[in-house]
C-alpha cells in the first residue's frame, strides 16, 4: 500500500460562470459553442496547448463519416466545423466539398484555429494548459472545478458543468458509476498517429496496393515486432503529405499516466517500423518522410460513465427511436482488438462487417445518456457517454461527439431554469432548441 500524505490550503474561486465544459475536444468545442450562442455564461478549460484533442494534437487524420448515405446526421455545430475546414483549406485535397458520407481528411493546423473561431465568436471564457484535478461535491451535485495551470491551484465555480474530457474524469471523481473495456477489462488499443512528406499519391493510386493485405508478408519478413495484423491505413491530408493511422499501443490505459507514458514510448518505436513496412512493400512511399507523431496518444477506448440509459447493441441492432432523442449517429461497431493475435483480428473483421449499416440507417442517441447515476448538476457527452462497449465502438468519433457535445450544451442551458437540475429539462424543448440549432432529429 502506498504511503499517504496530507495536502490541504486556500485556494481562490478564480471563476464564477453559468457553465463549466471541462475538456477542449470535439464534443467540448460543441457543448461549449451550443451553450455560449444559447445565451450562457460558458467557461471551457483544456489542458492541452489547443483545441480539438484527438482531430489536432492527436493528429487523427480524417473524420469517419458525418452522415449515413441520405442524411447530414452530425447536423449543427458538425456541420458547421466541416463546412468551415472545408472553407479554410483544411480537408484533404481527394475530399468532396460535400464529403457528408465517407472520410474527410483532417488538416490539424486548420482545424486547429476553426475551433479557436468558433469559441472565441461564441464569447466562450476558455483557457489552455488548465488541468482539472479534483472537483469538490456536495449532496449529489458538484459545486466546484478544482484546476491547476501554470499561474497555481485555483477552483472554477458553475451551475452546471459538462464533462468532455474524454475519459470522464469529473464524473468518476465526482462519484458517479462507470465501466471500462471488456468483462476482463482489456481495453481496446490506442494508436499515436503521424504525419508524413514526400508520399506521392498519384503513384499510390495507380499501383492500387491494399496495404493490410500485405502485412502478413512484412510479418514474415520481421519487419514488425508484434504480431499485429491490423493497419487502419495512411489518409492524403496534403498534395505530398500523409497522415499515418498505424500502429497500435496494445493494454493502454488513458486513465493510468504510467500506462500512457509506456504505450508513447512503444508507439514512438512503432511508427519507425511502419516506415520500413510502407518503403520496403509499398508504392509512392518510397521517400516518405516523418515530420510528427502526435502530442496526444490517440485513444479509443477508456470509461463509460454510467447514465439513467445505457445505449447499448441491442439498440444499434433495432436502429432505436426514442422519444428523448438528441440525435442520431449510424458508424459501424468498431472495437478494435484487445491483443495482437489473429484470432483477435478476425473476431474484428467479422463484427466490422456484420454490424454495420446500409445507406439512411441509424440509431437513436436518448438524453438520458447524457445524465450521470447519482449527479443532478452534470452532464457528459464524447466517448464517455453512456453506453455499451459496442455503442461506445460507434459513437466514439469525432460526429458523434459533436452529436451529444451539442445537446449537452443546449440542455446545459435548459437546466439553468429548473434549479441546474439536468433531469428536469423539458426534453421536447430541448429537442425543439436542437433543431433551430440544425440538429438530425427527424423523429421528434
Amino acid at each position: 500500500m502506498a504511503a499517504m500524505a496530507r495536502f490541504e490550503r486556500d485556494i481562490p474561486i478564480r471563476r464564477e460562470v453559468d457553465v463549466l465544459v471541462v475538456g477542449g475536444g470535439p464534443a467540448g468545442v460543441a457543448a461549449a459553442v451550443a451553450a455560449a450562442r444559447a445565451g450562457a455564461k460558458v467557461g471551457l478549460v483544456e489542458g492541452t496547448s489547443c483545441l480539438g484533442g484527438m482531430g489536432t494534437l492527436g493528429l487523427v487524420p480524417c473524420f469517419m463519416q458525418f452522415g449515413d448515405g441520405i442524411n447530414f446526421l452530425a447536423d449543427g455545430i458538425g456541420r458547421e466545423v466541416h463546412d468551415r475546414l472545408w472553407q479554410a483549406g483544411g480537408a484533404g485535397p481527394d475530399d468532396r466539398a460535400d464529403e457528408r458520407f465517407g472520410h474527410l481528411g483532417i488538416r490539424s493546423e486548420v482545424l486547429k484555429t476553426v475551433y479557436d473561431d468558433m469559441v472565441t465568436e461564441a464569447g466562450v471564457q476558455f483557457s489552455l494548459h488548465t488541468q482539472l484535478i479534483a472537483v469538490e461535491r456536495s449532496e449529489g451535485q458538484v459545486d466546484l472545478a478544482i484546476c491547476a495551470a501554470k499561474s497555481g491551484i485555483f477552483a472554477i465555480k458553475a451551475q452546471v458543468f459538462i464533462d468532455c474530457t474524454g475519459d470522464g474524469d469529473l464524473c468518476a471523481w465526482a462519484g458517479a458509476p462507470y465501466a471500462k473495456g471488456d468483462a476482463e477489462g482489456n481495453l481496446m488499443p490506442g494508436t499515436l498517429c503521424s504525419l508524413w512528406a514526400d508520399i506521392d499519391w498519384d503513384a499510390i493510386r495507380a499501383a492500387g496496393q491494399n496495404a493490410e493485405a500485405l502485412v502478413p508478408a512484412a510479418l514474415e519478413a520481421g519487419i514488425f515486432s508484434q504480431h499485429d495484423r491490423h493497419l487502419p491505413g495512411m489518409w492524403r491530408v496534403g498534395e505530398h503529405i500523409g497522415g499515418g493511422n498505424i500502429g497500435h499501443a496494445f493494454g493502454v490505459d488513458s486513465t493510468d499516466e504510467e500506462s500512457l507514458t509506456r504505450a508513447l514510448v512503444q508507439g514512438r518505436k512503432t511508427v519507425r517500423e511502419y516506415e520500413r513496412f510502407y518503403k520496403r512493400f509499398m508504392k509512392g512511399y518510397e521517400q516518405m518522410e516523418l515530420v510528427a507523431t502526435g502530442a496526444l496518444l490517440g485513444i479509443r477506448e477508456s470509461r463509460r460513465v454510467m447514465g439513467d440509459y445505457v445505449l447499448n447493441l441491442e439498440d444499434f441492432k433495432r436502429r432505436a427511436v426514442f422519444t428523448d432523442e438528441i440525435g442520431r449517429y449510424c458508424y459501424p461497431v468498431d472495437i478494435h482488438a484487445a491483443k495482437p493475435s489473429d484470432e483477435a483480428f478476425a473476431q474484428f473483421q467479422q463484427e466490422f462487417a456484420a454490424l454495420r449499416y446500409a445507406p439512411g440507417e441509424s440509431y437513436g442517441i436518448p438524453y438520458r445518456c447524457l445524465l450521470p447515476q447519482g449527479l443532478r448538476n452534470v452532464l457528459v457527452a464524447g466517448r464517455c457517454v453512456s453506453s455499451d462497449r459496442y455503442i461506445q465502438g460507434s459513437l466514439r468519433v469525432m460526429p458523434g461527439c459533436y452529436i451529444t457535445g451539442q445537446a449537452a450544451g443546449i440542455a446545459a442551458v435548459l437546466a439553468l431554469e429548473c434549479q441546474a437540475d439536468t433531469r428536469l429539462v423539458d426534453t421536447k424543448e430541448l429537442q425543439r432548441k436542437l433543431q433551430a440549432l440544425g440538429a438530425y432529429l427527424p423523429n421528434s
